[in-house]
């Protein structure tokens, strides 16, 4: 069901489900994309993000994400989605879709936190192309299936989005659920007493069976990419230089960087896209540029705005005006 690719990849299902909202809006995407798109298996995050472009370039509806996530089912989630169903609980469907997502695809993370008596169902996107189509598409997906798993009786308190703007009543009137923009993440936050709602197809014969397939699946996707693994590290740890990382990894930062030449990659170059990814990701937030060097641990605020200028062709001040006006 998964290939051996070593670069982060989404699953064939994924891919098909934007294909069929493209042909359902009557979207004609370039026929030199969808030759490179592979008939069965993964499809790797690179061509994903060449899609996903595509897709939006063509579709004329600002919300084009948010409207494709709403119309994803429980298929296009593939073993991930059964996995789901199959839960007792809400809050045991939540925790599956925090430790199998990558199974579904490896272009963001998600985690389980708490504010007060809310639970927040947190993303953390790791692409930058389309990235808030992309995120809402995500969230809206995630929106529906909880409220499909549950008979509708998921209640939302709000949806948080990184990205700035956007039209509150628009997004109020599709997703049925206040919405806040320009918040520190991307976030489903609803009432922690709902983690013990049943769900309506619950089967645990069935999830456990699922569970170990899952298993099987996720562990050939670890042992697939040392590059993934590296940049997982670093998204937890961006002071981290390359001996402490290969540490946690157990081996030496030889081996590291020989194994990672094996890969058609570096350590530097993984760094400095996990590097860009935080830092636009704080500056989003509302960081100071300042606080940014801090966190990503630059030596000073000078090296930090060379670099990032570097990165994306401007400066972090400019980066932040613009994504926060």
């Amino acid at each position: 069901m998964t290939s051996q690719s070593t670069q982060p990849s989404v699953t064939h299902q994924f891919t098909q489900g934007i294909l069929q909202a493209a042909q359902r809006a009557g979207i004609e995407l370039p026929q030199s994309l969808r030759d490179k798109l592979p008939a069965d298996g993964r499809t790797p995050l690179v061509l994903q993000d060449d899609l996903w472009e595509a897709y939006c370039d063509a579709a004329e509806d600002p919300l084009v994400g948010l409207q494709l996530g709403l119309s994803l089912h429980v298929g296009h989630l593939d073993l991930v989605g059964m996995l789901l169903m199959s839960c007792e609980t809400l809050g045991e469907a939540l925790d599956m879709l925090v430790e199998y997502h990558p199974i579904v695809g490896e272009g963001g993370d998600f985690s389980l936190d708490y504010e007060g008596g809310l639970c927040l169902l947190t993303y953390e996107p790791h692409y930058n192309r389309c990235r808030r189509e992309r995120v809402e598409a995500v969230m809206a997906c995630v929106l529906n299936l909880a409220r499909w798993v549950t008979g509708d009786g998921f209640a939302i308190h709000e949806l948080r989005f990184v990205a700035a703007g956007g039209d509150a009543a628009r997004y109020e009137e599709l997703l049925r659920v206040p919405v806040r923009f320009g918040a520190a993440q991307d976030a489903l936050c609803f009432d922690a007493d709902l983690q013990s709602t049943a769900l309506i197809q619950a089967n645990a014969t069935l999830r456990d069976h699922l569970s170990q397939l899952a298993d099987d699946i996720l562990g050939s996707l670890d042992s697939a990419g040392l590059a993934v693994q590296v940049q997982q590290i670093l998204r937890q740890h961006p002071r981290w230089g390359k001996e402490r990382v290969a540490g946690q990894l157990d081996i030496s930062g030889r081996h590291l960087v020989r194994k990672l030449q094996d890969e058609g990659s570096s350590f530097r170059l993984l760094r400095a896209t996990v590097l860009q990814q935080l830092a636009e990701q704080y500056l989003r937030a509302g960081d100071s540029v300042a606080r940014c060097s801090e966190r990503l641990g630059f030596s000073d605020e000078s090296a930090f705005v060379k670099a990032f200028k570097r990165w994306a062709g401007k400066t972090p001040a400019q980066f932040r005006d613009e994504n926060l006006s």
